[in-house]
């Protein structure tokens, strides 16, 4: 079973409107909302691409309910634990002239609620992929990956970890099978700046020396860069389209090469099916459709560097 943790879960509230204008009433054009979070997006397009998966984190209050509502009418199964105070968190995201977002904050996770995570947990095996992605809570140590992966790090499971900064960075001791920062935080982790992918395959290479077996770098309109396990690597173009909604075009990435691995055991085939499932997103208002994936897969060229 694929399970992905969302520990900062969010209804994300996407609003389109010709212009902001500070101060003054403005009027919605267009408005979205869909259950938020980089687990989540990676769960949803796994579901697409047609991999049953367990959702698993915390939710809370009446926004909580809607995610785990969004999530049963997708058929996505979920074992998210609910909280005792506050409410899952609302993400406001305004498309004018420039795009502008307002996170909000969470709720307060008890070491009570943290330990229900960590017996679903201690439950899974070598058979089992486990997807950590995105920020967590502020009320939680940042070790908090590094903690889960200490917890089942003799399981043989093979663990994904989408995070930026410590979070990602403390992990690796415990050799991840894949880690994908985009090239961003490559250049923010390394305190560099990148300009070509003989640069980046330095500093991929830097982190795979830390201990991750594969680091998959998505680079936006420079499409991504595949380092694997065996010291192969592979890039991909980037298909062309218009992008209506960038959120979750990354967990996308991630989900889509989780399964072109699992459906080929090739990274190639990984690589390609994950490029495919990020344009598709990034061309789509939510989480992109198998269809449309098969459509954009045709435009995707992988070639070993």
């Amino acid at each position: 079973m694929i399970y992905t943790v969302t520990l900062n879960p969010a209804i994300d509230y996407l609003i389109n409107l010709d212009n902001l204008e500070i101060g003054s009433i403005n009027r919605v054009e267009d408005e979205k909302v869909y259950a938020g979070g980089k687990g989540i997006n990676v769960s949803n397009m796994l579901k697409q691409l047609g991999y049953e998966n367990t959702a698993l984190g915390f939710i809370s209050g009446f926004t909580g309910e809607f995610i785990v509502n969004t999530l049963v009418e997708k058929g996505i199964n979920n074992k998210f634990i609910k909280l005792k105070n506050g409410f899952t968190r609302i993400n406001v995201k305004v498309k004018g002239k420039e795009e502008t977002e307002i996170n909000g904050k969470g709720p307060v996770i008890t070491n009570d609620e943290l330990n229900e995570l960590y017996k679903i947990l201690d439950n899974l095996n070598s058979d089992d992929i486990l997807v950590l992605a995105g920020s967590i809570p502020s009320t939680l140590d940042d070790k908090l990956y590094e903690n889960i992966m200490d917890r089942i790090k003799n399981k043989g499971v093979k663990v994904v970890v989408d995070a930026t900064k410590n979070l990602l960075l403390n992990v690796l001791k415990y050799k991840p099978f894949l880690i994908k920062p985009n090239n961003h935080e490559l250049e923010e982790i390394f305190n560099v700046k990148l300009n070509s992918n003989e640069e980046i395959i330095k500093y991929s290479k830097k982190l795979k020396e830390m201990g991750a077996l594969n680091v998959l770098v998505s680079m936006g309109k420079d499409g991504a860069l595949l380092l694997t396990e065996n010291d192969e690597v592979y890039v991909s173009n980037v298909a062309k389209g218009i992008v209506k909604n960038s959120v979750g075009a990354g967990d996308s990435m991630v989900a889509g090469f989780i399964a072109g691995y699992l459906d080929t055991n090739s990274y190639l085939e990984g690589l390609k099916l994950g490029a495919a499932s990020g344009g598709a997103t990034a061309f789509s208002y939510d989480i992109a459709t198998k269809e449309f994936i098969d459509e954009i897969k045709e435009q995707i060229i992988v070639c070993k560097m």
